[in-house]
């Protein structure tokens, strides 16, 4: 909804005019197959995301990739847009998540404020440096900060004690800045840098930091996602289903099975270990960011 209302500023003929388009391409856009990998990957980022804190991105940015190929997108704004279509899909996704975190008592607002203010200034950052570069680079330059993040986290990442250090604004605002800077440059909610960020840096809790990280994803990802939409308008990209570099049809099938899994990810957390956890996570990062070298150099 919050795209529609962007795109209803361009005036009424404009907007009636996109959904039009749009519900063309979904009907075209849609095989049992695609369905099929919707679910299973929708589902699947959403658990994470809950579980990890992490936004979905690792995990939907390869799946988009590998459909806008293809589908056969302009090869040199495939990264770009499936960046764009990852954010807008964790923002919903992120919300239901935090929702769910500050029940169980793991977002402690002073943090988030902090991280909120950091993330802002940081998505800008990252939105623009991703519109300039080329996908290749983007791809190259992500598998390698997620596997030097998992390397970190099992080598320098103890679990920490009941007690936290003391919460310096300043670092808290660095954190959400960086957290937001690669949301929008990698399309992936942040949680990936903020988390083993808020574990190594702060020494909190990672149940404590998870949540955190799901509050300040909802910011980092909804800057990130309107100013992707931004650029690619001013590119004139826009084509069939496009919302400048979103592929809407693609967040209209992933939301509904990424929020089912994100309400089953943050039960998980009640039952998972810290180094349980951070195994997980780890694991994680390393699968997707050799994924991602490899699809820098085919």
């Amino acid at each position: 909804m919050v795209i529609v209302v962007l795109i209803g500023c361009k005036g009424s003929c404009c907007f009636i005019t996109v959904c039009v388009d749009v519900e063309y391409v979904l009907l075209e856009f849609l095989t049992f197959e695609l369905l099929i990998s919707f679910i299973v990957f929708g589902c699947c980022a959403g658990c994470l995301a809950g579980l990890l804190g992490i936004g979905g991105g690792v995990v939907l940015v390869p799946l988009f990739i590998w459909r806008f190929q293809l589908a056969g997108f302009d090869p040199q704004y495939i990264v770009h847009c499936a960046f764009a279509t990852s954010l807008a899909i964790i923002i919903p996704t992120a919300v239901s998540n935090t929702i769910g975190h500050h029940r169980q008592g793991n977002v402690k607002r002073n943090h988030v404020i902090y991280l909120a203010i950091g993330a802002v200034i940081g998505a800008c950052v990252g939105s623009f440096c991703a519109s300039i570069l080329t996908g290749p680079i983007l791809s190259l330059v992500f598998g390698f900060m997620q596997i030097a993040v998992a390397v970190k986290l099992l080598t320098g990442a103890s679990k920490p004690s009941g007690e936290t250090m003391l919460e310096k604004g300043s670092m808290l605002l660095f954190v959400g800045f960086v957290g937001g800077a690669f949301s929008s440059f990698f399309g992936v909610g942040g949680g990936v840098i903020a988390v083993p960020l808020m574990v190594i840096l702060l020494h909190l809790p990672i149940h404590l930091a998870v949540g955190n990280s799901t509050a300040l994803i909802v910011m980092s990802s909804l800057v990130g996602t309107c100013a992707y939409i931004f650029m690619g308008w001013q590119l004139k990209l826009i084509q069939d289903g496009f919302f400048g570099f979103v592929y809407f049809p693609a967040v209209v099938m992933v939301v509904p099975f990424s929020l089912l899994g994100a309400r089953i990810g943050v039960r998980l957390t009640q039952h998972c270990s810290h180094a349980k956890m951070i195994k997980v996570f780890s694991l994680l990062l390393i699968c997707v960011g050799v994924k991602m070298i490899w699809y820098s150099f085919a």
